[in-house]
């Protein structure tokens, strides 16, 4: 079953307020397939979500090697937002693009991307109260709970959590 075995992800979480399940679901599915996952944020302080879940960093996002990950995933949550003007967050996001590797984002996170300038033009989603962040970087909003536009996965909120997780799989097991 374990056929994301050697993948390696990395999960870029906010220091607080994270969202709980959008970090622990699609991490468990990650993990049950055979993927390993680091977790980075700006402190290598345990992180803390929303509804309390704890989740202790193993490097910072400053350290995150595009080269060594096969995806980049943006954790969402009400702390997502740190990321949305981080040139260091920007980066990334545009360096996995250039090298076709798969980039993701949840709830809020997808912001960081159209501000990364790499949604243009590409279906995606949000939280809803986050649409017109989107749209304004010319991404095409469609509302859907999980939208997968080429190696670019977003998904609406921790109710899609799941699917976004299973999205990211089906994913990395087509990619070479």
């Amino acid at each position: 079953m374990e056929k994301l075995t050697g993948k390696k992800v990395v999960m870029i979480i906010a220091e607080k307020d994270f969202r709980d399940e959008e970090l622990l679901e699609p991490r468990r599915i990650l993990q049950e397939e055979g993927a390993s996952i680091i977790l980075a944020s700006t402190t290598l302080r345990p992180a803390t979500g929303m509804f309390g879940a704890k989740a202790k960093p193993d490097i910072l996002v400053s350290e995150v090697k595009v080269d060594d990950y096969d995806a980049i995933i943006f954790v969402g949550g009400a702390g997502a937002s740190q990321y949305w003007n981080d040139s260091t967050a920007h980066s990334i996001a545009r360096e996995t693009v250039q090298k076709d590797k798969i980039l993701c984002a949840i709830c809020i996170a997808p912001v960081t991307l159209a501000n990364a300038g790499v949604l243009s033009g590409k279906k995606t989603t949000v939280w809803a109260s986050e649409r017109g962040k989107l749209e304004a970087k010319g991404a095409s909003y469609t509302g859907e709970p999980v939208e997968v536009a080429g190696k670019i996965i977003t998904g609406s909120g921790p109710q899609a959590a799941e699917e976004f997780g299973r999205a990211i799989v089906r994913a990395l097991g087509t990619s070479a």
